[in-house]
């Protein structure tokens, strides 16, 4: 199968590589991968409500929730990797539990500033159509160096996580003193939103030339699956966008 690089660990080369061609004409498709990608985003928004009530009514702990669905999702995620006959099964299990997370997350941003989940969610929403119009398009183009800059960009971002992270455990004021000024925090966020934004375009590259191989239709699923870490990140990143713009 001739796949796409892409950043995204989860639809990486030998993930669909390693998957025997479907002889029975019953393949993946863009569209189909898309759609399931859909029904995996509303099963984490149902869980992300439930979440978000829990936490808010204080039922249950926040960091608890953050913590169990935290491992839960990781747990899956790695079945899902190494098992992908069962995406249809773990995939919608792995959108339940980010769900969960998700809403944790959420209510604590949601509390500081209101109104900023339900911006956040439009935003990725938007920019997950607006990168597929423009792939389907051919205004951007998974070429060779579009490539290379984006996986070059996504593997700097991992190692200003990674680097943040170590220090921080440390030098616990590194952080803030490195966000200090809200000019700088922006500038970071709207750097890795753009990045996060251009990954779905390499995504979306390698799920369709996979189709083109003759990868299995339970392989939609696995795609959408490894959209849906894509766009977890990229909401992520576009909520701690939102809140350096709307701080004092």
């Amino acid at each position: 199968m001739n796949i796409t690089r892409t950043s995204n660990p989860t639809l990486g080369k030998n993930a669909f590589a390693s998957e025997p061609v479907a002889t029975d004409g019953n393949v993946m498709t863009l569209k189909g991968a898309i759609n399931k990608t859909i029904i995996l985003f509303a099963i984490l928004l149902l869980t992300a409500i439930v979440s978000w009530k829990l936490t808010m009514s204080g039922s249950i702990a926040g960091p608890a929730l953050l913590i169990g669905a935290s491992i839960g999702a990781f747990i899956v995620a790695m079945i899902a990797s190494f098992f992908k006959k069962s995406a249809p099964i773990t995939a919608p299990i792995y959108a339940a539990l980010e769900g969960f997370l998700l809403g944790a997350i959420s209510s604590l941003f949601e509390a500081a500033y209101s109104g900023i989940v339900f911006q956040a969610v439009a935003l990725t929403l938007l920019v997950f159509g607006l990168m597929l119009f423009m792939y389907k398009t051919g205004i951007l183009k998974a070429s060779g160096k579009f490539i290379k800059g984006v996986v070059i960009a996504t593997g700097a971002i991992g190692i200003f996580y990674l680097v943040s992270f170590i220090v921080g455990l440390f030098t616990p004021a590194f952080n803030e003193y490195l966000f200090a000024n809200p000019l700088i925090g922006i500038a970071i966020s709207v750097v890795i939103v753009i990045v996060a934004a251009l990954n779905l375009i390499l995504d979306f590259s390698t799920i369709e030339s996979s189709a083109n191989s003759g990868a299995p239709k339970y392989m939609e699923w696995y795609a959408g699956f490894g959209l849906m870490v894509t766009l977890v990140w990229l909401y992520i990143e576009i909520l701690r966008l939102l809140s350096y713009l709307r701080r004092d």
